[in-house]
């Protein structure tokens, strides 16, 4: 289950720990050399709330004087994670992030147009370290702005667009507000979103709009930010660079390991990382190992599937489990709907009441609506209270899209 370069790579990162971490090293219990995967699955597991309570660099294995920057999750759940990097590591995203730039078959040839901001957030930068590896041109302009984005786009002649998964929705409605056509006006031809769940359906919306293929890029900053992975054009799983990072499954519960195939939380070990190493960690992503085999792309890595949600988005109502994703399927198999919906939890008399939210588009009609609202009922197995509101009604996120408001216990 392991190659022989990932447990010389684990070996040497463990070293790494034990050299510059006594706190950390001690925490692994290791006694001796990793030799096997039977080995690795005993070390014990790190989650994010081991990474908080380390806050700020209680996990960090290197010399102060090595750090080069730094970025930061989020912190909207809690203290945020800061993941130090030095000289290497910054070379290592540099080199994973031309790798999926090519794997999206983007070249020096291209213009990449990068909205991810480029301050503690790692998005922007990642984009801009992979763009500058394979010398493509590259146009900075970070978030918001929308309105100068599609003028870039169409000026600059962007042929790429890097982004947070739901801004390209806002990029659209922009753009039919001022009579911009993606097809006729630019030339955009590949869009690498991610950061954010979003579904198939949702894809071939955006893709059918902008004229252009897409492909799904993951990563985090607690691994080293965005470029862990990303799809080819094959679009049947995501490759992770698995000469940089160990990926397993496991049940969240039991915290087994489970087979190929089977669903699971996403565990990743860092293999070349010095700032902020990790080893099993626990990344609450929901997803599963599609492929070990070779490619037809030509590339051969583990392969797991597109991130379907997290272990702590998952809603259960009324002894269902779902996730927002699994909804957004649902209303984006219909054009008469808006890609903007957001579901509503509240507590009324003691139960559970859920309310979702939806905009619609021309042509929406009652028939539409009792299509949708069976379509919602035969998923859940109970009655929602489905409302559709004018386009515009749903407030817009600057940054990732807020899809659920829960007002229980409030």
């Amino acid at each position: 289950m392991l190659s022989d370069l990932q447990l010389e790579l684990l070996n040497k990162t463990i070293y790494r720990i034990k050299k510059n971490n006594p706190f950390y090293f001690e925490r692994l219990n290791v006694n001796s050399e990793i030799k096997s995967y039977d080995d690795f699955i005993k070390l014990p597991f790190i989650t994010k709330d081991d990474l908080r309570n380390g806050y700020p660099f209680g996990f960090a294995c290197a010399d102060r004087k090595d750090f080069m920057r730094m970025h930061m999750s989020s912190g909207t759940t809690g203290t945020p994670i800061i993941n130090p990097m030095t000289q290497n590591d910054i070379n290592q995203w540099a080199e994973i992030m031309a790798r999926c730039y090519k794997t999206a078959t983007v070249t020096s040839e291209d213009t990449i147009q990068i909205t991810p901001s480029f301050g503690l957030f790692n998005g922007g930068f990642g984009f801009h370290y992979g763009a500058e590896k394979i010398k493509a041109f590259v146009i900075p302009i970070g978030p918001g702005r929308s309105h100068l984005q599609l003028k870039f786009m169409k000026e600059l002649e962007s042929t790429v667009l890097c982004a947070i998964a739901s801004y390209p929705l806002r990029l659209i409605e922009i753009a039919e507000d001022e009579g911009f056509d993606f097809k006729k006006n630019s030339k955009l031809r590949v869009g690498i979103f991610g950061a954010e769940v979003w579904s198939n359906e949702m894809r071939k919306r955006i893709e059918y709009i902008m004229g252009i293929e897409t492909f799904d890029i993951i990563g985090m900053t607690e691994t080293g930010g965005v470029g862990l992975g990303i799809d080819c054009i094959k679009h049947d799983g995501i490759h992770v660079w698995d000469d940089h990072y160990i990926v397993e499954i496991i049940d969240p519960v039991t915290c087994e390991p489970v087979e190929d195939g089977i669903e699971g939380e996403m565990v990743v070990t860092t293999l070349t990382r010095e700032g902020l190493p990790l080893i099993r960690y626990r990344t609450r992503d929901i997803t599963k190992i599609v492929s070990r085999e070779k490619c037809d792309c030509g590339l051969h890595t583990i392969k797991v599937g597109r991130i379907k949600g997290r272990t702590d988005d998952m809603l259960k109502i009324k002894g269902v489990n779902f996730y927002p994703s699994q909804i957004e399927s649902i209303l984006l198999q219909f054009n008469e709907l808006s890609m903007e919906y957001v579901i509503i939890l509240e507590d009324k008399k003691g139960k559970d009441s859920v309310t979702l939210k939806v905009e619609r588009e021309n042509g929406f009609n009652d028939d539409i609506f009792d299509k949708v609202y069976t379509k919602l009922y035969d998923f859940l197995g109970f009655h929602l209270n489905l409302e559709i509101v004018e386009k515009g009604a749903i407030e817009r996120s600057q940054g990732k899209a807020k899809r659920v408001i829960d007002l229980r216990g409030k």
